[in-house]
C-alpha cells in the first residue's frame, strides 16, 4: 500500500493580493508543504513571474485560471503554462476548450483538471443559466467528458467526490477545495 504523504498531498492557496505577500507565506511553507495553488488574483497581481519563483523554489503549481475561450487561444496559452514549469492548469469542461488545451500540452508533463461546476454553485445557479440538471449530474457529465478527451482529473466539491470517484476510476485525478 502506498503511503501518502500529507505535504505532497495538500496545496496551500496562496490567494492574495501581492508577490511580496506571497513571497512571505512561501519562506514559511517551505519545507512543509511542496504544493500551492496559485489563482486569479495573485496571478493578476504578479504574472508569469511568481509562477517562476514558486518553481525555482522546488515547490509544485496549481495554476487555477480556468480558461474558456476560443480553441486557438486556449491552445496557445495551454502551451505557455506547460513552459513555466506548472503541474495542473484548470480550464473549464466545455468539450472544445478542453480539446485546445489537450493540444496545447502536448510533450509537457502538465495535467489538465476540468472545472465542471464552480463548486459554489446550487440547483438555483444552474437553472438561472438554463440548465435543468442536478448539480451532480452536471459535474458527473462533464467529468466524464473530461476523462474521453484526455484530460488528467477535476475540480470537484467534497460533497461530489466520493459519487465521482465511482464513475470515473481510480486514476483520474479529483481535487477538492
Amino acid at each position: 500500500m502506498t503511503k501518502i504523504v500529507a505535504r505532497d498531498r495538500l496545496m496551500f492557496a496562496l490567494d492574495v493580493p501581492s508577490a511580496v505577500e506571497a513571497d512571505r507565506l512561501l519562506d514559511q511553507l517551505q519545507g512543509h508543504l511542496t504544493f500551492v495553488k496559485v489563482g486569479l488574483e495573485l496571478y493578476t497581481a504578479a504574472g508569469p513571474e511568481m509562477v517562476k519563483r514558486i518553481v525555482e523554489r522546488g515547490m509544485r503549481v496549481f495554476l487555477d485560471l480556468k480558461f474558456l475561450d476560443i480553441e486557438e487561444t486556449v491552445r496557445r496559452a495551454t502551451s505557455r503554462v506547460a513552459a513555466m514549469g506548472v503541474e495542473f492548469l484548470t480550464v473549464h469542461a466545455n468539450r472544445k476548450a478542453l480539446i485546445a488545451a489537450v493540444q496545447g500540452r502536448e510533450g509537457s508533463s502538465l495535467k489538465l483538471l476540468a472545472v465542471t461546476v464552480l463548486t459554489n454553485f446550487d440547483g438555483n445557479d444552474l437553472r438561472e443559466m438554463g440548465i435543468q440538471r442536478t448539480v451532480q449530474d452536471l459535474v458527473t457529465a462533464r467529468a466524464l467528458l473530461a476523462s474521453e478527451v484526455g484530460c488528467d482529473g477535476v475540480v470537484a466539491s467534497g460533497e461530489e467526490a466520493m459519487a465521482l470517484r465511482q464513475k470515473v476510476g481510480p486514476h483520474f485525478t479529483i481535487v477538492t477545495p
